[in-house]
């Protein structure tokens, strides 16, 4: 072979092998992150949505106009600032301009305005009582808009760092109507793909984002997958790269693994137990009808016991819609032990002489089921048979809403202002009051905590709600979980907000 055509061979080579390069880079670049859930979310709109999964998916795709930081601080996301009126009945809040959703049309105040009235006046909206204050929106320039309440509002803000500030495409919600959670539009990092019921949700990165500079991750791939040893497993072999709700019996073994990471912090929210005291019949038992068998329940649970035997001491017992570390928690009214003789005495006293069976449903899960059985076996020893009754979770929902139950064991993942712990739960005809609790009085605590603004205002208040609600106990707070997230070493950037949701923006895979 002569000079030049050795040269020339070895040309075309180094060239193949740039090329080959060139595409294994491409191939590399394109990275996916895999999210093991607990559950497979609910409907994907934020006005008729009310499932925890939803919002840790929602928080890939649908920005709201605040969020909040570590410190349970409001920051700006698709809003910029806002100032509330002297008299507390308007907040006029400034836009982040050059956003568009992922339809390509662009969002403005005329979206804010319509996306908020979305939530007050689509039908089935859990948004709506969460927004009861608000009377109008008014667009006061491209991007300005002024929200005016009909009386003051302190929860605002707060509930618009959730689902309820989602700002969702004014065509594409207009064009699908009551079908927009078939395939959601929003204006976030990600854009909606595709899902398959029970088994995953896709979601790619976006190009046009406000903050595209910040997304790393191609593409999100959510897959349901129930049994929390299956999802660790799953992690641990690498079948996915971050997984929620890690059983508390399986901290240790996550940290001691050189592969993976914890990621924690005291949640906001509770696990409760739901008693249907007025919805439909199934509410006509001792158990709905008389406060002083449901207090004999309260006082057969051991918290603590439950927390050492299912989550290894990790958790904080609670009986009340914040934890015991919450500056609006109530001191006067602390845990309750258990007392047996207490809860047959209050049972003898309610005419209740013979045993009491229970329908107790619970969603699958196994941390949900173990809390159960340890509930059912410390009734058992005061006369308290309660029946469990395994439902898939979304089922159980449906279940619940209809009154199809006496008992229902359900968390709830909180929120940073209290009213949000409370008021869609105990007000009259809420969405969210499955145990068809109606007190007066408790309404009207609840709406005058809306209308005073800060801590040595409201908690007093709060103090009044909290005695009346521990002494009908249409529902029975029992624990405040701590979020465990897992995920492996090559998932750079995580951060654990107390809300339990996980942020994409930021995120690496290496």
């Amino acid at each position: 072979m002569n000079l030049r055509a050795s040269r020339s061979k070895n040309i075309l080579a180094a060239l193949a092998l740039f090329a080959a390069g060139l595409l294994s880079g491409a191939a590399a670049a394109q990275t996916t992150l895999r999210i093991g859930l607990a559950e497979d979310p609910d409907v994907l709109d934020p006005s008729l949505a009310r499932t925890y999964v939803g919002r840790i998916v929602f928080a890939s795709f649908c920005d709201k106009l605040f969020d909040i930081d570590e410190g349970l601080n409001v920051v700006p996301q698709l809003a910029l600032s806002h100032e509330t009126a002297a008299d507390g009945k308007a907040v006029t809040i400034k836009l982040r301009p050059g956003v568009k959703f992922h339809d390509g049309e662009i969002f403005d105040a005329e979206a804010a305005k319509y996306s908020l009235e979305r939530h007050l006046t689509i039908a089935g909206s859990f948004r709506k009582p969460e927004l009861a204050a608000l009377d109008h929106v008014d667009v006061v320039d491209p991007l300005t808009i002024r929200i005016v309440l009909k009386t003051p509002f302190s929860p605002l803000i707060a509930q618009l760092t959730d689902r309820a500030g989602m700002m969702v495409s004014p065509k594409a919600a207009k064009e699908a109507g009551d079908k927009f959670g078939l395939k959601p539009v929003c204006a976030g990092p990600y854009r909606f793909v595709e899902r398959v019921q029970q088994d995953r949700i896709v979601v790619e990165k976006f190009a046009d984002y406000w903050d595209k500079a910040n997304v790393s991750i191609d593409r999100i791939v959510y897959r349901p997958i129930v049994d929390a040893t299956v999802r660790l497993a799953s992690l641990k072999s690498g079948g996915l790269d971050l997984i929620e709700r890690v059983l508390a019996t399986d901290i240790k073994d996550v940290r001691g693994d050189s592969k993976l990471k914890l990621s924690t912090a005291l949640a906001l929210g509770y696990q409760g137990m739901e008693i249907n005291v007025g919805n439909g019949d199934a509410s006509k038992s001792p158990l709905g009808q008389s406060a002083k068998v449901r207090q004999a329940l309260n006082y057969a649970i051991d918290r603590e016991a439950i927390n050492q035997v299912v989550f290894n001491g990790e958790f904080v017992p609670g009986n009340q819609w914040v934890s015991p570390e919450h500056p609006y928690y109530q001191k006067n009214f602390p845990v309750t032990g258990r007392d047996v003789a207490k809860a047959k005495a209050l049972l003898r006293e309610a005419g209740v002489n013979d045993r009491l069976a229970v329908d107790f449903m619970v969603g699958q899960g196994p941390e949900r089921q173990a809390v159960a059985e340890m509930i059912q076996a410390m009734a058992a020893e005061v006369g308290i048979d309660m029946k469990i009754r395994v439902t898939e979770f979304a089922t159980s929902l449906k279940q619940a809403e209809a009154g199809a139950y006496q008992a229902y064991l359900l968390e709830w993942s909180g929120r940073t202002d209290p009213d949000g712990n409370t008021y869609i739960f105990h007000k009259c005809n809420a969405p969210q009051d499955y145990p068809g609790y109606c007190n007066a009085d408790v309404d009207k605590l609840l709406d005058e905590a809306r209308l005073v603004s800060g801590l040595a205002a409201r908690k007093p208040i709060y103090e009044k709600l909290t005695k009346i609600i521990l002494e009908d106990n249409p529902k029975l707070y029992l624990y405040h979980p701590r979020v465990l997230i897992a995920h492996t070493t090559h998932l750079e950037g995580y951060k654990q907000m107390p809300d339990g949701l996980v942020r994409v923006v930021g995120l690496k895979l290496r």
